[in-house]
């Protein structure tokens, strides 16, 4: 398959200045147990509609659209060798997020999904009504899409009807951020055979719900909930913006996970170091108590299976495969080479973080 026009869909800053020729709400970083101020923002129909994929899914690059039954959604994938690793995107965002330098278009630097295909097979897909930024546009996911608002279960049963249609072979390696994050150890949960690593980046945790005071967890949602993250939002000449219930599905993790626990596996956990803002309004916490309880729910994530990996980017806010993807990669990394030998996991000099 010619991937030339991936290539040349390269997209600069994240979080510039947007056309206000239309409007979305996007809420994409609200999702997780962050704070991200809302932006009006654009959207535009994709140019041109990507191929379907043809490429064999154990190697080469492919890039295009896998029918699941009855609609359509983008792949794609690059490297080759095992274990593959699928990396998850967090709310509202698309693939593009791990495959292009949304901070540094003039000077691209290496991204996570081209670093990752240096060492295995890797692949990354768009979930419906997710978006990322051009310029002052937002372009849009290019899968078909769909009616929102929808729950976490049936973005776990998409994935896993997406790999079987492509035959991409397992076990995997999930590699999710936020809310991507939180799709990874449910499908872990829902399919545990099929998962033979985790890497958690800056993910959302059902356990922040235990970790902050009720008044302080009623807060933060309220606040998320004021983004934007529970509105379904049409997008000019797409469809439905991509919407979950914040916290919403909590109760389906605490179930799935007690049913089907976290087996020992290679799992690594990266939190954001730089605070996240809050906005003047905002009730219930100080911007330094509410890191805390994030940094907190992060490390108990890190708990959940023994000698988990765990480190602070600390050059990072939530995007930490946009602002060190280095990072990320080596954290990839560290966890293929554990699945690949079981001692290389603990031998491995510790990398990263504080």
């Amino acid at each position: 398959m010619d991937t030339s026009r991936v290539d040349r869909d390269r997209m600069p800053l994240a979080g510039g200045r947007c056309s206000r020729r239309a409007a979305l709400r996007a809420a994409a970083g609200l999702a997780a147990s962050t704070l991200v101020a809302a932006e009006r923002r654009t959207t535009r129909a994709q140019s041109a509609t990507p191929a379907t994929a043809s490429a064999s899914a154990t190697s080469g690059d492919i890039a295009g659209l896998v029918d699941i039954g009855g609609r359509k959604i983008y792949l794609e994938g690059r490297g080759a060798g095992s274990p593959t690793v699928v990396l998850l995107s967090g709310y509202r965002t698309s693939g593009r997020y791990w495959t292009d330098d949304l901070l540094h278009s003039d000077a691209p630097r290496q991204m996570v999904m081209p670093g990752v295909a240096e060492f295995t097979r890797v692949f990354t897909y768009d979930r419906p009504g997710t978006y990322a930024p051009i310029g002052e546009e937002i372009l849009n996911g290019r899968s078909d899409p769909i009616a929102q608002p929808r729950t976490a279960t049936e973005v776990v049963d998409e994935l896993h009807a997406l790999l079987q249609a492509a035959e991409v072979p397992g076990p995997y390696v999930l590699a999710g951020h936020s809310l991507g994050g939180f799709f990874s150890r449910l499908y872990a949960a829902t399919y545990p055979d099929e998962v033979i690593g985790l890497v958690l980046v800056d993910a959302f945790s059902e356990r922040l719900e235990t970790i902050l005071p009720p008044e302080k967890y009623d807060a933060l949602k309220r606040l998320n909930q004021s983004g934007g993250t529970d509105t379904v939002i049409p997008i000019p000449g797409y469809g439905d913006v991509e919407t979950l219930p914040w916290g919403g599905d909590n109760e389906v993790m605490r179930e799935a996970s007690a049913a089907s626990p976290l087996a020992p596996m290679p799992l690594a956990v990266l939190a954001h170091g730089k605070p996240f803002p809050l906005p003047a309004d905002a009730q219930g916490f100080t911007a330094e108590e509410l890191e805390g309880y994030l940094r907190a729910a992060n490390e108990d994530l890190a708990a959940l299976v023994p000698d988990a990996r765990f480190w602070v980017a600390s050059e990072s806010g939530h995007d930490i495969h946009q602002d060190q993807p280095e990072l990320v990669i080596e954290a990839i990394r560290q966890v293929v080479a554990g699945v690949r030998n079981p001692d290389t996991w603990y031998d491995l000099d510790f990398c990263c973080g504080e």
